[in-house]
């Protein structure tokens, strides 16, 4: 798999957050997740993939200080790229071309 080709556990982290509007932090990131996908998804390794998908120029991101009266730390709010809408896109029209004539079930048509 070449540098610049997504994971699958990449590519579910951008496009949940692309249905979150483009951005956020990874709290509500693992929840869409969860909901969507129907298993526990960890929050270290969604943070972990959302870094590496910055360092990758897919996101970027920003710190948030914590609001007055919120308390605790800030969070890392991200946000999609460009290039990463880009991807997937191609990642989609990919995956279309694959499926071609196949029916739901595997099976040529």
């Amino acid at each position: 798999m070449s540098r610049d080709a997504l994971g699958e556990f990449e590519h579910h982290v951008l496009l949940v957050l692309v249905r979150l509007g483009g951005r956020g932090y990874s709290a509500p990131i693992v929840l869409e997740m969860e909901e969507q996908t129907g298993r526990a998804v960890s929050p270290a390794a969604v943070f972990v993939a959302l870094r590496r998908l910055e360092q990758r120029g897919y996101l970027k991101s920003a710190k948030q200080e914590a609001k007055p009266g919120e308390g605790g730390r800030g969070r890392r709010m991200f946000e999609v790229t460009p290039v990463a809408m880009e991807k997937l896109r191609e990642s989609r029209e990919t995956f279309e071309r694959l499926w071609g004539d196949l029916d739901p079930l595997g099976e040529r048509s």
